[in-house]
């Protein structure tokens, strides 16, 4: 069986994840391979997801402007070396206990997807370090991959699919005057070399995200491939994931968002996670971390 992007190992991972889930695992999984990534439970449930192929939570802090490169160094020289500052993050007033939970969660399913997005060679069970930055209530196994298999499935249903660490685009010889500023910072980084991953970590957004937007610049003939990206098969789950993983601890939990195979056409100005995380004027309420400033980054 082949993976959702036409990649062996889908199937090995699952079933990795699968059997954590019923043994209610503690510890990582390693998923060998291109990019890979580590899973890390804690009873069978996912608390944190680290990829090289993904930004992590602090690369996404970063970009959003609530702090900048100079105080994170001083808070983590605060912490003692911590790689992840939360009480000192909190204590300053750079960002909420809200606000580092939204993080962590958005880099957890990015991780994943471009985890799944790969190529996974081998498993590998291991009790390693810990997570930098955990969720507080941990995914099933299964609900992540269901989720990663709908952002991977909305992909493929464009006219112009991508993969994340394929395709390496190129501004195409157009101006247009509407394009969004999240566009024209893609468009200043693409040079024919760099992947949507690579992209990714230039901006400081999501994977996921940037993959989406350079997809549609694609069909919106604002970039352009050497060649044209052949379709992308898309599989389904294997019959029976997740039915032995262990049932979320009792409390409310909040629920994925449900995600269109197909996704509808981009708006101006939208811009996956740097809209979740744009900046705020100081003595702004939390709900602000949420929302863009006149469509800009920072």
């Amino acid at each position: 069986m082949r993976d959702s992007l036409g990649l062996p190992g889908g199937e090995l991972l699952w079933r990795a994840l699968a059997d954590c889930g019923r043994e209610e695992f503690t510890g990582e999984l390693r998923a060998v391979g291109r990019p890979g990534g580590t899973f890390h439970l804690r009873g069978g449930l996912v608390i944190a997801v680290e990829s090289p192929g993904a930004p992590g939570p602090e690369a996404l802090l970063l970009r959003s402007g609530r702090i900048d490169g100079e105080q994170w160094a001083d808070l983590v020289r605060e912490s003692g070396g911590s790689d992840w500052p939360a009480a000192g993050l909190i204590a300053h007033g750079y960002a909420g206990a809200a606000q580092l939970r939204v993080v962590c969660v958005l880099a957890l399913r990015d991780a994943v997807f471009a985890t799944v997005a790969g190529q996974v060679d081998e498993c590998q069970r291991a009790h390693g370090r810990g997570p930098l930055a955990p969720v507080a209530v941990g995914e099933t196994p299964g609900r992540l991959l269901q989720e990663a298999a709908r952002r991977l499935a909305a992909i493929s249903a464009l006219p112009h699919p991508v993969r994340p660490d394929r395709e390496r685009p190129l501004p195409a010889l157009r101006e247009d005057s509407r394009l969004s500023v999240p566009q024209q910072e893609l468009l200043a980084h693409a040079d024919g070399r760099r992947t949507a991953r690579d992209l990714a970590f230039r901006t400081g957004r999501g994977v996921y995200a940037v993959t989406v937007e350079v997809a549609r610049m694609l069909g919106e003939g604002l970039m352009e491939c050497a060649g044209a990206p052949p379709p992308i098969p898309v599989l389904a789950l294997p019959d029976g994931l997740g039915v032995h993983h262990r049932e979320r601890p009792p409390g409310p939990a909040p629920p994925l968002p449900a995600e269109p195979a197909v996704l509808p056409r981009r708006s101006p100005g939208a811009s996956g996670i740097t809209g979740t995380l744009a900046p705020e004027k100081s003595g702004a309420g939390w709900k602000g971390f949420f929302r863009m400033r006149n469509g800009t980054t920072r």
